[in-house]
């Protein structure tokens, strides 16, 4: 069996150190690259990937001049060239320029080089997002950043477009809170949800959908707008919808599935859920299986919830997709699933005894059985 691979050690490698420390010789000749390299890489194997980008940072502020505005004008010279602007996706930059912006957020987040640093996160952004760096001008200087985001949002390139949505996010995973109301954010949206990109609309609707779980109405009624508007092509319109509404739909909120089309309670019938494994090993599926005939001409979004049991005996659910259909009259369809409980996961720990799963259609829940999972 093939040894894993850790993502930090993909993404931060001696040869991507080698790569920045001789781009910065280059336009830095007193720069000691060989001292950089050896410091950054002999930490390496004791820091984890976030650590990993500290520690970049803080060799950078050790072998560059103390002078903050020098040292960052030498890594701004030292970027490879942007990233291609004529792209419209999976062009997320590469990570080893991720302490570059870390370093001007540390030293420069400061009134007497505001100005110099938002214009350098600029530039950064067009290599390596700076989603993150930029939370800490949003928090300290909220009138200067929105105005450069504001700017962004109006770029030619779609990097610095997508971050005057992604940098304000207001519930963006892994990074610091956001100390902005979630509504300030709009006026950006607004000029970014008809982009010609979809790195830059899948940002819009992750937003909308951070949004939802503050304020859902909100969301609903901006959405109702710019379907109204005809601004975004159909079809990317329905896109940021179905994306930005997801986590309401998981909910079964009934003013989100009815701008998606669906009905809280489908004229439906369903006449088995039959779960076929009423004890689980970990490292086995749970399978099951449901058949239902529609009364109607009618659309679904059916979804299964798995209740794991916590540590303290009580139960967390997890909302999972199963199919989104379209169902004619007196039509019946069974739909079969096999659910993985994956042995060492790394998103949640599993606990032996007894879990539940219920079935899920537009939002409201049909039937549930409860089952066991077990150890070898």
């Amino acid at each position: 069996m093939a040894e894993k691979v850790l993502l930090k050690d993909t993404l931060f490698t001696p040869f991507k150190v080698r790569k920045i420390a001789l781009e910065i010789k280059r336009v830095y000749p007193d720069f000691k690259e060989l001292g950089f390299e050896k410091e950054v890489c002999e930490a390496f194997p004791k820091l984890e990937l976030k650590a990993r980008i500290y520690h970049i940072r803080d060799m950078l502020s050790t072998y560059l001049p103390k002078e903050y505005e020098l040292a960052v004008e030498i890594l701004l010279k030292s970027l490879p060239k942007e990233l291609d602007s004529s792209k419209s996706d999976n062009d997320f930059g590469d990570f080893i320029y991720a302490p570059y912006s870390e370093y001007v957020t540390l030293y420069g987040c400061r009134d007497e080089h505001l100005k110099f640093s938002l214009l350098a996160l600029r530039e950064i952004t067009k290599r390596f997002s700076v989603e993150f760096a930029i939370r800490d001008f949003i928090n300290s200087y909220p009138k200067e950043t929105l105005e450069m985001l504001s700017s962004c949002a109006m770029s030619y390139n779609y990097h610095e477009r997508r971050l005057a949505s992604e940098g304000l996010r207001p519930k963006l995973p892994w990074a610091k809170k956001l100390t902005l109301d979630h509504r300030e954010p709009l006026v950006h949206l607004d000029q970014l949800f008809y982009d010609n990109t979809r790195y830059v609309t899948r940002s819009v609707a992750n937003h909308l959908n951070d949004i939802a779980k503050i304020d859902a109405p909100l969301v609903i009624e901006t959405l109702k707008r710019w379907k109204s508007s005809g601004k975004q092509d159909p079809k990317e319109m329905d896109y940021i919808i179905n994306h930005g509404l997801r986590t309401l739909v998981k909910q079964g909120d009934e003013d989100a599935l009815m701008l998606l089309g669906y009905v809280k309670e489908p004229n439906i019938r369903v006449s088995s859920f039959m779960v076929h494994t009423e004890y689980v090993i970990i490292g086995d599926s749970l399978i099951f299986d449901i058949t239902l005939e529609a009364k109607e001409d009618t659309k679904l979004i059916i979804d299964y919830i798995v209740h794991f049991r916590t540590k303290a005996g009580t139960f967390s659910p997890k909302v999972h997709k199963l199919k989104k259909i379209e169902l004619k009259k007196d039509r019946t369809i069974t739909l079969e699933k096999k659910h993985l409980f994956k042995a060492n996961m790394s998103t949640r720990k599993l606990y032996v005894g007894e879990h539940k799963v219920e079935l899920q259609i537009n939002g409201a829940i049909y039937k549930e059985h409860t089952f066991i999972l077990r150890r070898k």
